[in-house]
């Protein structure tokens, strides 16, 4: 196995719209569409989050909504990196989201928050700080 196997994640959304807000605002980026892909469901939107296409360390991936396919607690947890997650934090609520578990140490691996966005999928935010 490589040192970083994760190279793509998908976050299933049911309105892609309320999603998107929510991601810009508390990762302060610009989500960009993508082209449908043949072979998918028509109707399937999809936007991906910023990235360099697996030059550095870290996977890419893009948000999803996708007929038949619901959003919200799953079995995985995708971990965004911060520089310092309480920032990232402080912007979920006024996104329209939640915070699961206040920023906390981790140490000696940093520090994380849990929070929820506006289509209920849990996720992570990572910093060392």
């Amino acid at each position: 196995m490589k040192p970083n196997p994760v190279v793509w994640f998908e976050i299933y959304v049911q309105d892609m719209q309320r999603a998107q807000a929510f991601y810009e605002h508390v990762f302060q980026c610009q989500l960009e569409p993508m082209k449908q892909p043949d072979g998918l469901a028509p109707g399937t939107e999809m936007l991906f989050f910023p990235g360099d296409n697996g030059a550095s360390y870290g996977a890419n991936g893009m948000l999803v909504k996708m007929a038949g396919v619901p959003s919200g607690g799953g079995g995985s947890l995708v971990y965004f990196s911060c520089a310092d997650c309480a920032i990232e934090q402080a912007r979920v609520q006024a996104a329209g989201g939640r915070i699961d578990k206040p920023k906390f140490s981790i140490a000696p691996h940093g520090c994380i928050a849990l929070v929820v966005d506006t289509e209920g999928n849990c996720i992570g935010l990572h910093s060392m700080q």
